[in-house]
């Protein structure tokens, strides 16, 4: 995987517990964005995780950040063409904005062990553990416009976005 030095981290309803192997793994991806200095955004109806000065906030009533809520844009300003979803898909928020930003043509990647569940109960009463919940919600997102990744592709990928740019400027200091 390759990511362009303009890819969004777009963290989704992310909730904090590090006990939970996705939000450690939601954690590292948010430090790998900034350590590279990457375009990061904290979306949804609900999110935990402490943005700092500089780093977006999108709050939104509907299932997609991008309805109301001026994220689209945001992604302008930042020049985005690529966004990699993290978060949670117990509220189907991350589903509804990764989706919805394939329809508007970006490239998505969803990091499939940074994506969080919680158990539902179907209509005829079964109860699906959160595993399970996660496991079919990403399947129906790779079905789609979507990439689906693991945490250590997206932070290789991370690491190596501005490669090119570091390097250009590298070698005008050097001329």
């Amino acid at each position: 995987m390759r990511l362009p030095a303009d890819a969004v981290l777009m963290v989704v309803d992310a909730e904090s517990d590090p006990r939970e192997a996705a939000d450690s793994r939601i954690a590292a991806l948010i430090a790998a964005w900034r350590a590279e200095g990457l375009p990061l955004v904290h979306a949804g109806r609900r999110s935990a995780t402490p943005p700092r000065d500089g780093e977006t906030v999108i709050a939104s009533e509907a299932m997609s950040a991008f309805v109301g809520a001026g994220l689209e844009e945001k992604l302008d300003e930042f020049g985005a063409t690529t966004l990699v979803f993290c978060g949670s898909l117990a509220t189907q928020a991350l589903e509804a904005t990764a989706r919805h930003a394939g329809d508007l043509g970006y490239r998505v990647f969803v990091v499939a062990d940074a994506c969080r569940a919680a158990e539902a109960v179907d209509l005829g009463g079964r109860a699906w553990p959160a595993e399970d919940v996660r496991t079919l919600a990403l399947a129906r997102l790779q079905g789609e416009a979507l990439t689906i990744v693991d945490c250590a592709t997206a932070l290789q990928a991370a690491a190596t976005a501005k490669a090119r740019q570091r390097r250009k400027a590298g070698l005008t200091h050097g001329q």
